[in-house]
């Protein structure tokens, strides 16, 4: 049977994960729009770090998710939504140790992303929250209030208006902390 666009709006990120995974590419897709700016958000936060493009962090991204509907298990009780994110993290995160010890920044090689291995021990998925943690600890160290509250919702998936409503700032104030903290930032992490 094949679904139309408005019959996808109505599934559950779960009942998408089964169709998909019987060959309907449709249901795929419709988690690939859904989660897209779940992805986008996961590699801008990690385009900090000097060892790779956003373009390339959200195709790993990406890969992540693909990875999470194939291997997603609807009876372990925990929702599509909570099961993805890790994922995808784990999948940039994976991506970003395998750059750093390829080669250094100048000599780096095309890298192959199937041959990066992913882990999905319950080991791993405690360390990715424990190293999130140290991430934002380390965030609020660095940056000021306003500024990591801008970048939080920036990471979030928030256009820069969004924010500016949200804080109730001017459009350039958010672009200005924005800036500011990613100098923050990349002193800290280069």
């Amino acid at each position: 049977m094949r679904w139309s666009v408005q019959d996808f709006a109505n599934k559950s990120d779960e009942e998408l994960v089964a169709l998909s995974r019987k060959g309907d590419p449709s249901a795929a897709e419709e988690l690939f729009r859904r989660y897209k700016n779940t992805v986008k958000s996961v590699a801008r936060k990690c385009s900090f770090a000097p060892l790779a493009e956003t373009d390339d962090l959200a195709q790993e991204g990406m890969i992540g998710l693909y990875s999470a509907i194939g291997s997603y298990d609807a009876g372990a009780g925990k929702p599509f939504r909570s099961f993805v994110y890790p994922c995808i993290l784990r999948r940039v995160y994976s991506y970003l140790r395998f750059v750093n010890r390829r080669k250094p920044e100048g000599e780096r090689a095309e890298i192959d992303p199937e041959s990066i291995p992913v882990s999905e021990t319950p080991e791993d998925l405690l360390l990715l929250g424990e190293s999130e943690g140290e991430f934002r600890l380390r965030l609020l160290k660095e940056l000021s209030d306003f500024e990591f509250r801008v970048v939080m919702m920036y990471l979030e998936g928030m256009s820069y208006a969004d924010i500016s409503e949200e804080t109730g700032r001017a459009v350039k104030s958010v672009d200005n902390a924005l800036a500011r903290a990613k100098r923050k930032l990349q002193k800290v992490f280069a």
